[in-house]
Parts: C-alpha cells; sequence; structure tokens
C-alpha cells in the first residue's frame, strides 16, 4: 500500500455502467486504483487511455462529444491552483465553463459548427488560475467569470460571452455575421449585450467585426419594431403615430421617436444602443433629447428590446399608464409631426 491508495477505496465497478466514463487522477485513486496501476492501463492497446493530463477515459474507444466536454471541464476545474490577490479572496464563482463556438453548439446555433467537428474546445477560466491550453482544451481567461447555464448537463458560458470569444478567433467576415445574426433572430439575445461583449474584449476594431455588427444592430431593431407593433395591438393600445420625427413650429429639430401619441403627448423610444464604457450616459444624445421633449410636456417612454421580448405585458402597461396620466398633466406645448 502506498501513500495514493485510500485506506477504504470506493467500489470501481460502477463506473463502467455511467453514460460518461471520463475521470481525473484524484478520483480514480479515491477508488482505489494506485498511480501505477492508472499509468499500466493507459499504456497503447491498454483498456483506458489518457485524454488530457490528469483525465483518463475509461474505455479503448475514441470519446464521444459529450466525453470531450466533460474532459475539457475537469482539466480546468482540477488543474492549475488561482494566484492569490492582494484584494483578498474572490467570490465564489464557477471554476470553468464550455465557451466559443463549443457552447454556441450547445446553445443549438445552426450557424456553429458541429461539436465533433471541433479541434479545439475552448474553456472559460477566472485571469488568476495558472492553466496552461494543452491538447483540444484551449483556455480563454476571463476577467470577470459570467454566470453559466446548464446546456445538456454542461457549465456553458452564456450566449454573448461565447460569442465574443467565438468571435475574437475567426477571421471569416460571412462566418463572423451568420453567427451574430443568428443570436438575435433566433432570439437568444438581445444585439445590445453582444455588442457590451465585444466592446469588452476589444472587437470592434477589426472591420469584418464592425460590419457585422452594423448588420446585428439593424437586425435587433427591425426584430424589437415588429415586437412592439404585436404589442400595441395584442393588448389593446390606442394606434400611435409609427416612426415620426417631432419639432416646434418654425423651430429646430426635436428628435425622431418610434411611437407617438399627440392627443396624450406621450412619446416611445426603442432603446437599442449600445453602452461604452467611455460615455456617460446622463450626457449622451438620447438623454438631452428626453429631457428637451420633457420640458416641453411631453412624456417619453424608453422601451428596451429585451423588455418587447420577454415581457410585453409589463411593457404595455407601463405604456397604458402614462397614457391615461396623460389628463392629470399641464396641456404641452404645440409639435409639428412628420414622417420619418
Amino acid at each position: 500500500m502506498n501513500h495514493d491508495t485510500p485506506l477504504s477505496p470506493l467500489p470501481l465497478r460502477h463506473l463502467f455502467d455511467s453514460r460518461c466514463r471520463v475521470l481525473t487522477s484524484r478520483r480514480l485513486r479515491e477508488h482505489g486504483v494506485a498511480t501505477a496501476e492508472i499509468t499500466d492501463r493507459c499504456r497503447p492497446g491498454g483498456p483506458w487511455q489518457q485524454l488530457l493530463p490528469g483525465v483518463h477515459l475509461l474505455h479503448p474507444g475514441p470519446p464521444t462529444e459529450e466525453e470531450r466536454l466533460h474532459a475539457a471541464l475537469l482539466y480546468a476545474a482540477q488543474r492549475g491552483p488561482t494566484v492569490p490577490s492582494q484584494a483578498g479572496p474572490a467570490p465564489e464563482a464557477p471554476e470553468a465553463m464550455i465557451t466559443g463556438l463549443a457552447a454556441l453548439a450547445l446553445h443549438g446555433f445552426s450557424a456553429a459548427p458541429p461539436l465533433s467537428s471541433l479541434d479545439r474546445i475552448e474553456v472559460l477560466v477566472g485571469r488568476t488560475r495558472r492553466l496552461r491550453s494543452t491538447g483540444f482544451a484551449l483556455i480563454v481567461r476571463a476577467q470577470e467569470m459570467p454566470v453559466p447555464e446548464e446546456v445538456c448537463g454542461v457549465l456553458t458560458a452564456p450566449v454573448p460571452r461565447a460569442l465574443a470569444d467565438a468571435v475574437g478567433r475567426l477571421t471569416d467576415a460571412s462566418a463572423v455575421r451568420r453567427l451574430l445574426t443568428e443570436a438575435v433572430r433566433g432570439g437568444h439575445c438581445e444585439a445590445t449585450a453582444v455588442v457590451r461583449e465585444l466592446t469588452r474584449a476589444r472587437l470592434l476594431t477589426r472591420p469584418h467585426v464592425v460590419d457585422a455588427v452594423d448588420t446585428l444592430l439593424a437586425e435587433g431593431r427591425a426584430l424589437a419594431e415588429q415586437r412592439l407593433y404585436a404589442m400595441v395591438h395584442t393588448h389593446g393600445l390606442p394606434d400611435p403615430l409609427w416612426n415620426v420625427d417631432l419639432r416646434l413650429p418654425g423651430g429646430p429639430h426635436l428628435g425622431g421617436v418610434d411611437a407617438f401619441w399627440p392627443e396624450h403627448a406621450v412619446a416611445l423610444e426603442i432603446d437599442t444602443r449600445a453602452a461604452r464604457p467611455e460615455e456617460d450616459p446622463l450626457r449622451s444624445p438620447y438623454d438631452r433629447k428626453r429631457e428637451h421633449l420633457e420640458r416641453l410636456g411631453i412624456t417619453v417612454v424608453r422601451c428596451g428590446p429585451r423588455t418587447l421580448r420577454e415581457a410585453p405585458e409589463q411593457q404595455a402597461a407601463v405604456i397604458r399608464t402614462a397614457l391615461m396620466a396623460a389628463t392629470d398633466r399641464e396641456p404641452s406645448a404645440y409639435v409639428v409631426v412628420l414622417p420619418r
């Protein structure tokens, strides 16, 4: 007996009945398999094989897609201690999650290649992890780990983060455009969430990414407008004037709005802006326009694409409340309404 052998080894036979037979060296030792026996079983022609350092497959054939995913996660989770931080212990977060093209395939993207065709599986870990890429496990570091989603039993990065990691390694403009468009058109996430992640990853300096983002934002706005039309009609709101410009009589241009109820002096704008870290939201053109309209007695309702998609009833209630409150307000300034 040596120090690798537990005093009360766990039974090993049930492992051969499990669907995903991937274990780390540590777990095998807990089941009473000594290090020398692990090495012997993983020799060429043996019954087991080493997929990644410290991660073993308990059968001789090629690993399944699921086994490769679990092997990559096990490798990232059980290797590479965290570099101590002077700021103190970090809040508890997942040690690793699948990201990039593999994550998009798990999320069901038709534009992503199938898992079986991927030579590398990207694994997202914290920036302080001492860990290197090896074999088919490609390590990607995050300044701040996102909240993972469990897809098919695998911890997976949310779509915006997975997209940013995938786009960062793609040079094919059409492939980038297809992935970004499917993210919005398929209802996986909003365009603004994707642009935030691309901005954070400093990818908006690449021309083919900028071109794809322009298409993405146009796609996101078109979908949001369709949902807005549907919400107004489904929830019985009075028909507004759609897509109009507002001006003072003989005066300056006040700006365009997506919907306007002139009898109630209520305007609505779909806010599809992508937040920029360097921009002060209180000084953005959008907020200056809103302040100007409200000084003229016009109520401005901000409507986000995500709310239109996930909570249209809630958004309809906000608009209805604004319309009903019009009778209690002072009359607004007269404005000229023009088609936009």
